[in-house]
């Protein structure tokens, strides 16, 4: 059985309507800190108060209550996706990358919960 090597991290991804406004908002009403808006991906981070875990804005048009997907950092993503596809771990499609920023694959545990793994690439 695969174990697949997660580093000590992990953001919650949630579908919102306007990520600039939902930043505000879980600012202000939870304390998070805003790391970045990156508006060409659709994406926007906030750090929360607890340490490694981060709160992920992915803008959608009508988001879907209950939306919470879980992505854990790997190292390398091929190698992770390659110990979870050897073991029957069904993938939503190919490995997707934005250049110089980020590679995201989604998963599904026996229940059909999504997830996603995702390495890094900016170099930090």
């Amino acid at each position: 059985m695969p174990h697949v090597s997660l580093k000590n991290t992990i953001t919650f991804a949630i579908s919102v309507r306007d990520r600039h406004a939902s930043a505000d908002w879980y600012r202000d009403m939870l304390g998070f800190e805003l790391t970045h808006h990156i508006d060409e991906a659709g994406w926007s981070e906030m750090r929360t108060n607890v340490d490694g875990v981060t709160l992920g804005l992915g803008e959608q048009a009508e988001p879907s209550p209950g939306n919470c997907v879980p992505v854990y950092e790997v190292g390398d993503i091929a190698t992770a996706r390659g110990a979870l596809e050897a073991a029957g771990v069904a993938f939503d499609g190919p490995t997707e990358t934005i250049e110089g920023m980020v590679s995201t694959a989604t998963f599904y545990d026996p229940d059909h919960n999504a997830m996603m793994l995702a390495q890094d690439l900016t170099g930090g």
